[in-house]
């Protein structure tokens, strides 16, 4: 097998494509051969050492990908040699092969190619536990997006209209703009070129919108807390701008508001049953053609180096997908 292998902090440009021995699977464990693997912000923070999870090097990043079990260990019963599958493993699928506890692997849903599987569960499965679990965004609401044209971000958008919300979102950009309203999007707000606060005024009549999805953070974070509404919910996903944002704690006083915490991967390590079933309600959606990944472009693994580059660059809409040939 081939893997890209990070041995310290020093980014994507230190990882090294190294060929090592296919590993076989311990009790618990399936060897997935992976056929796609997205690629997420948080791995290229990880890459650099800032992510909160750091796993002792050297080791694989990718966090999730989609493939087929080629082996399987000891107590494995709900897995066959065969199976396709979406893996939520948190590192190890920027390789030809990975070894993934049986309790990190779900099925690959009917009629679901492997690109869409490797950028689904991750970016959906976070939209999902903000807005519909930790939002408790209801039918008729307004939801502001930001990052929106984003891997999440677009997650957000498909995510919060299938819910009945009427969705705002924000984007740098004209192209990331327009792109937005393609995929449904009610209104947009171009904060590279617009007032934030202004502009929300205008779309909402001065109330604000109820719930405000940040992946982004940085300076945008206390513009669009001011701008919330009464009892609004402000979720707080990421840090995609690079600074970690403080908030003046009166304003949620003042405004009712809530600032709630979103971290999917651990709702998922401590919340099996409640992510299997907001994992299973965006099964049925992307079913119905409600939620679709939406794939910038596909590259080849080898060229994981020019992928990373695109990310870092904000020049990814929606989600990035290396591909191995099955």
């Amino acid at each position: 097998m081939h893997a890209w292998i990070c041995s310290n902090d020093g980014g994507p440009e230190a990882l090294r494509w190294t060929e090592q021995a296919t590993p076989e699977p311990g009790p618990g464990q399936a060897r997935v051969a992976i056929r796609a693997a997205s690629l997420n912000f948080p791995d290229l923070l990880i890459t650099q050492g800032k992510y909160q999870h750091k796993p002792p090097y050297p080791f694989v990043p990718g966090a999730e990908f989609a493939g087929v079990v080629e082996a399987v260990g000891d107590g494995v019963t709900r897995l066959k040699v065969g199976d396709r599958v979406i893996a939520l493993a948190g590192t190890g699928g920027f390789a030809t092969h990975a070894l993934v506890d049986e309790a990190r692997l779900l099925p690959l849903p009917a009629g679901m190619p492997f690109e869409h599987g490797a950028a689904f569960a991750f970016t959906y499965g976070t939209s999902h536990h903000a807005l519909i679990d930790r939002g408790a965004l209801q039918a008729g609401e307004t939801v502001l997006v930001l990052g929106a044209g984003g891997g999440v971000g677009t997650a957000a958008v498909q995510i919060a209209k299938a819910a009945g919300a009427r969705v705002i979102a924000g984007a740098a950009g004209a192209d990331k703009v327009a792109f937005c309203r393609e995929i449904g999007a009610d209104e947009t707000i171009d904060y590279a070129s617009e007032d934030l606060r202004e502009r929300l005024k205008a779309l909402t009549g001065g109330r604000g919108p109820d719930v405000v999805y940040d992946p982004v953070g940085g300076d945008l974070a206390e513009a669009a807390f001011r701008s919330i509404a009464w009892r609004g919910r402000y979720l707080v996903v990421g840090f995609a701008a690079g600074g970690i944002p403080t908030l003046p704690l009166n304003l949620p006083l003042l405004k009712g508001a809530s600032l709630v915490g979103v971290f999917w991967g651990e709702f998922v390590r401590r919340e099996p049953a409640a992510s299997a079933r907001g994992l299973a309600q965006l099964a049925g959606w992307y079913a119905e053609g409600r939620v679709r990944p939406l794939i910038d472009s596909q590259l080849p693994l080898a060229e994981l180096g020019e992928a990373f580059r695109r990310l870092a660059a904000r020049q990814v809409r929606g989600k990035l997908v290396m591909v191995q040939p099955g």
